[in-house]
């Protein structure tokens, strides 16, 4: 008699862009090898802590958070959520320039959000008010805050709401280094072993692949997430963080990892050095 297949929990956020890229995992498109993901979805701060307690063999979480977890959790090369000039946005009911955002109240959508280091890095001096990613915009509108720390589709909903874009941190940092903002990546446990992590992995880049060779038929999967996107605006927005980076980081990808983490060490945000390790085959 042979073994059940082994069940491994995958976790991520219920946004377009993460449903579009397990949309094949999720629907039976892939070959697993016996083995059956569960998929669990949550938002991205909720995954981070998740991830920081060891509680899930496979998620989406924070590049700023995986400097937390890096002792137990390697990054697989694909699933990267990487902004290439582009990124979180900064938005205010008013304009303002970047030397009127020191001081501020601003929202933000987790503390170890990769949105808030590259914050911290753009201006650290302000008072960061932890909000649910989906409800800044709205908080940003009421004058509950100063200014919103805008992630997934916020990015492109702002003006909706009449605010204006202070500044989008993808475009400033890539200003500062010449290279993508890395904003999200899926990490799995080392406690796999090699031989079960470079299976998973494969699944994983299986799974995107697919999608992005089923663009419509993924995105038609991945609409039930698009918190009021149109199509249009989402399949714009699925193609911002679900593209060749996230098949694989690259050389380039890799090199942001480790520039973006090692300046949030310089300036005290991220505790330690971190050693930036990769499933690789």
């Amino acid at each position: 008699m042979t073994d059940s297949p082994r069940t491994i929990r995958v976790a991520h956020s219920p946004d377009s862009d993460d449903a579009f890229m397990f949309y094949a995992l999720a629907t039976d498109k892939v070959d697993t090898e016996g083995l059956t993901y569960v998929h669990e979805l949550q938002d991205i701060e909720s995954l981070n802590q998740r991830a920081m307690r060891g509680e899930l063999e496979v998620t989406a979480v924070s590049i700023h958070a995986y400097a937390d977890i890096a002792d137990r959790y390697a990054l697989l090369p694909s699933g990267a959520s990487m902004g290439d000039r582009y990124g979180p946005r900064l938005v205010a009911r008013e304009p303002m320039t970047k030397a009127q955002v020191a001081g501020k109240r601003i929202a933000v959508p987790g503390l170890k959000t990769s949105a808030y280091l590259a914050l911290r890095l753009y201006e650290p001096r302000f008072e960061a008010v932890v909000i649910p990613f989906d409800q800044i915009e709205q908080a940003v509108a009421d004058g509950k805050v100063d200014i919103g720390l805008l992630i997934h589709e916020g990015q492109l909903t702002f003006g909706d709401l009449g605010l204006h874009l202070i500044a989008d941190l993808g475009e400033w940092w890539f200003e500062e280094t010449g290279l993508p903002l890395p904003l999200g990546g899926n990490v799995i446990r080392k406690d796999f072993g090699p031989a079960m992590m470079k299976k998973i992995s494969r699944h994983l880049h299986a799974s995107i692949a697919y999608a992005l060779s089923h663009r419509e038929d993924a995105l038609d999967h991945a609409m039930q997430y698009a918190r009021g996107l149109d199509r249009s605006k989402a399949d714009t927005f699925v193609g911002m963080y679900v593209n060749d980076w996230t098949l694989d980081y690259g050389e380039r990808g890799r090199e942001a990892i480790r520039l973006f983490l090692e300046r949030g060490a310089q300036a005290g945000i991220v505790r330690r050095d971190v050693k930036v390790e990769f499933v690789e085959e």
